[in-house]
């Protein structure tokens, strides 16, 4: 996996991060991300685990439209990720799928 990139990396970011860590359980992620984000920012969020997912299991862009109701744009970006990002979603993609 690469290491997130310089630029990104910063004490806040840090103190995020560490944050979210500290979550134990749904109910929890709920509470928190409730109070740090906005409900679209959430949605957002959700929609690219979901096209990832998709993605993963080879589903085709008009499905994965159709399905999650995303952008061809979002789905293109998110097919970037999976193919040149950082590793962030297919490791948490392989995680998710040994649950």
């Amino acid at each position: 996996m690469i290491m997130a990139e310089n630029k990104l990396k910063n004490p806040e970011l840090d103190l995020f991060f560490e944050a979210v860590l500290k979550l134990q359980t749904i109910e929890e992620c709920y509470s928190f991300f409730e109070d740090v984000a906005t409900i679209n920012e959430l949605k957002a969020l959700a929609q690219r685990i979901q096209v990832a997912k998709l993605l993963k299991e080879k589903k085709v862009y008009t499905e994965i439209a159709e399905d999650t109701g995303a952008s061809t744009a979002t789905i293109s970006r998110v097919n970037k990720c999976l193919n040149y990002g950082t590793g962030g979603y297919n490791l948490i993609l392989e995680r998710l799928e040994k649950n």
